[in-house]
């Protein structure tokens, strides 16, 4: 049976006196034979989350593209394109590791601000399904490279709707000083400029009005204004095929109340049933992050002052978020082993905001597995080799078999394209 993972612990199962699980695998056996620091994802939980979150928008067929930032490994987007999930990318690179996945470009929609030339090359000749455009300048160079190739871009519009969602500003991305998009009271003419662009198809309208937001009323006021701009273009003779509305909803790291999806499902079948255009969706976090977690071992115990360490083989470069946004993230204990204190759970690398979590009651000695819960989005696609550090394995559960989905970095391959020029005198 699988269970939607809710709430962070939802992915584990045993419990913490015998040794938690990862559906019917052990943690511990996890660690001893890939090691540590580990990226540990849930296929059971990874499909539990895709199908609650397109069964319950089922009434209104739609393409489902889930964004590859927020977690890229290849056996991931494998898995979803086999769920027949569309996909969200944001670069060129990103449009590679859909087709080497398995993915279909005519599924995929183009986001982000800074295109180049060569990154819409790439997607004409692939076939993406609409390239989501954040500027006149970007119209006016996705025109000039589909002329030269003699093919028409299909195109939306990303569109500030200037609407609060109420998240981290590091995270908000519709509000009208936003880098990203178009200003909103500059839509309907840059939608009428792009309509006389011969090498250009207009498809849709977009926006994204930021990530992890546990509000539902942002989305409904975003897509009341998405209307409004479909219909005014109407009018202008500029006729809509789909409205993406992005992604965003928020998920349960700690005490947030996440949406429900038949809550947040409710909110755009009331406003589209019965609409000639085709929906688009664009999650990515609400469908990996609660899957997934970082797995890390305890290297040593320390006092400094008033505080109490727990150093741990994991660190920033492994989980940017804490460090980032000060996100918060559960950590539980794989096994008790006696005595709970409190500790701030620091990693390695040379910076004082190497801190994964500050002021945990755990049960934690020199040797002691951590899980380091909600890390399947933004965890390994977010990591760096910052320190010198090798990027940690990956390992997918299904059931009871755990399976490497990425190899862990050794040195030697962080340093293979660096070169030492030849010197014709010694120094």
């Amino acid at each position: 049976m699988k269970t939607l993972p809710i709430h962070p612990s939802d992915l584990l199962s045993g419990n913490d006196t015998q040794g938690l699980h990862v559906e019917h695998v052990a943690l511990e056996s996890v660690a001893n034979e890939f090691g540590t620091p580990c990226y540990v994802y849930s296929q059971s939980a990874i499909e539990a989350s895709w199908n609650d979150f397109t069964s319950h928008l089922a009434p209104l067929s739609p393409m489902v593209c889930f964004a590859v930032k927020a977690n890229p490994n290849l056996a991931i987007l494998n898995l979803l394109a086999r769920l027949g999930s569309g996909f969200d990318i944001v670069s060129g690179g990103e449009l590679a590791r859909v087709i080497a996945a398995g993915g279909s470009p005519s599924k995929t929609v183009f986001s982000g601000v800074g295109k180049s030339v060569s990154e819409i090359e790439f997607a004409l000749h692939s076939g993406v399904f609409c390239f989501n455009v954040e500027s006149e300048a970007e119209l006016d160079r996705i025109h000039s490279v589909a002329g030269r190739l003699g093919t028409k871009a299909p195109i939306s519009l990303r569109v500030n709707p200037d609407v609060n969602a109420h998240t981290h500003p590091y995270i908000a991305t519709g509000l009208k000083e936003s880098k990203f998009g178009v200003a909103w009271e500059n839509a309907v003419m840059l939608y009428e400029h792009a309509s006389r662009m011969s090498n250009l198809s207009i498809q849709g309208v977009d926006c994204h009005i930021g990530s992890q937001i546990t509000e539902l009323s942002p989305f409904g006021e975003a897509l009341d204004r998405l209307l409004n701009l479909v219909e005014q273009l109407k009018e202008k003779g500029i006729p809509i095929e789909h409205i993406d509305v992005g992604g965003g909803i928020g998920i349960c790291y700690r005490d947030e109340i996440a949406p429900l999806m038949a809550d947040y499902a409710k909110i755009l079948i009331d406003r589209l049933k019965g609409r000639s255009e085709h929906l688009l969706l664009e999650p990515g976090r609400r469908i990996i992050g609660n899957a997934g977690l970082l797995l890390t071992r305890v290297e040593y115990t320390k006092t400094a002052g008033d505080k109490r360490f727990a150093l741990v083989d994991a660190a920033m470069n492994d989980l940017m978020r804490p460090a980032l946004y000060e996100a918060w993230h559960e950590v539980r204990a794989v096994k008790k082993q006696g005595g709970e204190q409190v500790f701030d759970i620091a990693g390695p690398v040379c910076e004082s905001g190497d801190i994964l979590a500050r002021d945990r009651l755990l049960e934690v000695h020199e040797g002691s597995l951590l899980a380091i819960l909600s890390a399947g989005a933004y965890g390994s696609s977010m990591s760096s080799n910052y320190n010198t550090r090798p990027r940690p394995a990956e390992v997918l559960i299904q059931g009871t078999r755990a399976m490497l989905i990425r190899n862990r970095e050794t040195l030697s391959t962080l340093w293979k394209d660096e070169i030492i020029p030849a010197h014709s005198a010694s120094i």
